[in-house]
């Protein structure tokens, strides 16, 4: 976003529109990255996920709770047979104490605190958690991936479709000279009319080709500026490949280790061994380490006058919870736990099989690029030897209007042909690079240098 702002400046100082610069394809990244809907929704789902660490370590640190109550109560209190003696007073058995609070207000205050020593499923759960946040990283490079491969799709879409418009404006220009010439040469009487019948309807299909390559021009444009807030987005085209790529078995060991569907898809098999982790151990007997204090007061009147009640209690110690009967829901749970586990392994089966055919198909498209690229840069010579010597033919009247206007549309055809296999090119190596999870502003980088250089106009 620096070196766009400091375009900007220098095209004010110039006198130069900011839209008359191409952007290169990092910048226009880096703008996506800031602006795009999809990736902000990735970044807040991201931030969530790595709450999930701190939800993890909550688990085992200690909880307190506090417990306050107030109200209107009711206590009836009856002993009897009990013995009693204070000094002076003796011994009496057979005593019997009552008090009563027909409606008294009724206070209570607890604070308890408990440490976990021992528990199984709270472990499992702290793994479920820490899966999680890492399953958020991976999904958040992911994301950040996808972003960067619908970006550099939409700004070589772009730089594609301006040249359309260029070659077809050059088209253009070279198809109403040859048929000024046609009309001229007819008027001399030099040239049949079918001459000038060819030229005109050959003039006709330029500028039906003129519409549609400006509009799509114009859908690619706002395409990419509805997806980075660029005004006026400008691109440039690839002018050659990229470095060469490792051999086949590189690839389809970095894709097997660095996946990101692999390896979200592995973290989702661990998920679910410790969900079924959990379910197992779900029955097992629990310790955890006690402190709890209790106030309760009630105060009012009763069947003997007045009265006041009051009690105080506290302990330190430990508690054991054994589980004993869950209705056969633990087992159900257990035997779920166990199919979706099943579930993620065959997924993940699934999917290897599924990202190595894919690297095979990438980087064989990758060498058949490279070859086809060679092929058209050849037939883009030989076009353009073709077309001078049918221009030449033309002037010695061995070649018809209606030839030269073929070896115009075979130039065209070749020039548009080769820049869509360079952004195709770029393309499948970029993709490559994602299924390894290789793609990232440096690879970018290395595309930039690549591209066309281009002054403001």
């Amino acid at each position: 976003m620096k070196r766009l702002t400091r375009l900007v400046l220098v095209g004010a100082a110039l006198g130069v529109p900011v839209g008359a610069w191409a952007q290169d394809l990092l910048t226009v990244w880096r703008a996506a990255a800031g602006h795009d809907q999809r990736l902000a929704v990735a970044r807040a789902e991201h931030g969530a996920s790595q709450t999930l660490r701190a939800q993890a370590d909550a688990l085992w640190r200690p909880q307190v709770g506090l417990n306050l109550g107030l109200g209107l109560g009711v206590q009836d209190t009856a002993m009897r047979g009990a013995r009693f003696s204070a000094p002076g007073m003796g011994q009496v058995d057979e005593a019997r104490f009552a008090t009563s609070v027909t409606g008294g207000l009724a206070t209570r205050v607890a604070v308890q605190a408990q440490q976990p020593l021992v528990n199984a499923t709270r472990q499992a759960q702290q793994a479920q958690l820490r899966l999680g946040a890492d399953m958020g990283d991976i999904a958040w490079r992911g994301a950040q991936a996808d972003l960067m491969l619908r970006t550099t799709e939409r700004y070589l879409a772009l730089a594609v479709a301006q040249e359309r418009v260029r070659v077809v404006e050059r088209q253009w220009q070279a198809v109403s000279r040859s048929r000024a010439e046609a009309h001229d040469r007819y008027q001399l009487g030099a040239s049949p009319i079918t001459d000038t019948h060819e030229a005109d309807a050959a003039l006709a299909g330029v500028r039906a080709q003129q519409s549609a390559a400006e509009l799509e021009l114009s859908v690619q444009r706002d395409r990419l500026a509805g997806s980075t807030g660029l005004a006026q987005p400008r691109a440039r085209l690839p002018l050659a490949p990229l470095a060469p790529v490792e051999a086949l078995p590189f690839w389809l060991a970095a894709a097997e280790s660095d996946n990101p569907r692999l390896r979200l898809l592995a973290q989702a098999v661990a998920l679910a061994e410790q969900k079924l982790r959990q379910h197992s151990v779900a029955g097992r007997a629990t310790l955890d380490l006690v402190a709890q204090a209790g106030h309760e007061r009630i105060a009012g009147g009763g069947d003997f006058g007045s009265a006041r009640n009051r009690s105080l209690n506290g302990m330190v110690g430990v508690q054991l919870n054994i589980p004993l009967y869950t209705g056969g829901m633990r087992e159900a749970q257990e035997r779920e736990a166990a199919e979706r586990l099943n579930q993620a392994m065959a997924e993940l089966e699934l999917a290897r099989e599924d990202v190595a055919q894919q690297v095979r198909a990438t980087w064989q498209g990758l060498q058949t690029g490279a070859a086809r690229l060679a092929a058209l840069q050849e037939g883009l010579v030989a076009s353009r030897a073709r077309l001078d010597a049918t221009r030449l033919g033309r002037e010695v009247g061995d070649r018809t209007t209606l030839d030269v206007l073929n070896a115009e549309n075979a130039q065209a055809d070749a020039e548009l042909a080769l820049a869509q296999a360079r952004s195709d090119q770029v393309l499948t190596r970029l993709r490559l690079a994602a299924l390894t999870d290789r793609l990232d502003e440096a690879l970018l980088t290395q595309v930039d240098a690549t591209l066309a250089p281009e002054v403001p106009r």
